[in-house]
């Protein structure tokens, strides 16, 4: 039971985290994860300590389950001085390689291909480890992926590739934007292993995720998962929901903390008890920012390339 808990403490974390960060009025403009915890979590879960892993702009759910700080996480996206990459990176570009968390990027898609420069030094260094690229279902149909996955077959690049299809680009369905059945099927073209999965179940996506790490690491080239996971929120802080409330009603009976809450067969009071220690972090960290001093203005042309 207690190895169970630890993911479920970080699933719980996350949701706390979101949504604490969420109710403030100077949240600024973020992309949540509520709904695609398992998906971040199942991931972190198949990674070791000299892996690295990369993501697009929704970045805070993977940053945590990775192990960044979530007092210092927590500053940088309220851009404070103490935060992980001192208050400039923020949620599109927060980046923290000591912690495994090579760094997101705001650009779709634009992660992908740095992903494979980072998999190509590692392997060109001989040091081991392998990377992984988590991306959104809206990067699949950008050249980036193609291009991404044909170079990285062919040198056998230490790289795994990881597809969060929560199954909505802002407002448009995954359907009506990409033409293969599965996204998985692209990776078939180019010879990799290739699956997909239950996104909302942490059980399958932590085992599928270790199954092609272990490719991954055994230096066969690189592999591909497609997790089709519920985005249970809106696409940001700022956007309009546009499916109903009976349709999100529905969906939230998909909850992947309650499925594994329920899974662990876990009482009331137990089930309490992680909720609270979450909410508990997530104060935390919210006073730890406010007692962070934004950057100061002197500093403003520091660290400018």
């Amino acid at each position: 039971m207690s190895e169970h808990l630890g993911p479920l403490r970080r699933m719980m974390l996350i949701r706390a985290f979101e949504t604490a960060l969420a109710k403030r009025p100077d949240h600024g403009f973020q992309l949540l994860s509520t709904g695609e915890e398992a998906v971040a979590v199942g991931l972190a879960e198949a990674l070791e300590r000299d892996d690295q892993l990369l993501t697009g702009g929704r970045s805070i759910g993977p940053a945590l389950a990775r192990g960044v700080d979530p007092r210092r996480a927590m500053a940088e996206l309220l851009a404070r001085s103490t935060g992980v990459n001192r208050g400039r990176g923020g949620r599109g570009h927060l980046a923290d390689p000591d912690s495994g968390f090579f760094g997101a990027h705001a650009v779709v898609a634009g992660n992908i291909s740095i992903a494979a420069g980072v998999a190509l030094a590692r392997k060109m260094e001989g040091k081991g480890g392998i990377v992984a690229i988590l991306f959104g279902d809206g990067a699949a149909g950008a050249g980036a992926l193609h291009e991404t996955l044909n170079i990285a077959a062919l040198w056998k690049l230490p790289l795994l590739f990881a597809c969060n299809n929560n199954q909505l680009s802002v407002s448009t369905s995954r359907l009506a934007a990409l033409a293969p059945a599965r996204i998985s099927d692209i990776a078939l073209a180019f010879g990799l292993p290739a699956q997909t999965i239950d996104g909302m179940d942490l059980m399958a996506t932590t085992a599928a995720f270790r199954e092609a790490a272990q490719h991954v690491r055994a230096g066969k080239g690189p592999a591909f998962v497609e997790c089709e996971s519920i985005r249970l929120r809106s696409h940001s802080t700022t956007a309009r929901e546009t499916r109903s409330r009976e349709e999100l009603a529905r969906l939230w009976e998909l909850c992947p903390i309650e499925r594994q809450i329920a899974r662990l067969a876990l009482g009331a009071e137990e089930t309490n008890a992680l909720r609270a220690e979450a909410e508990q972090q997530a104060g935390a960290a919210l006073a730890f920012a406010d007692a962070s001093p934004f950057p100061d203005a002197s500093e403003v042309l520091e660290n400018v390339g």
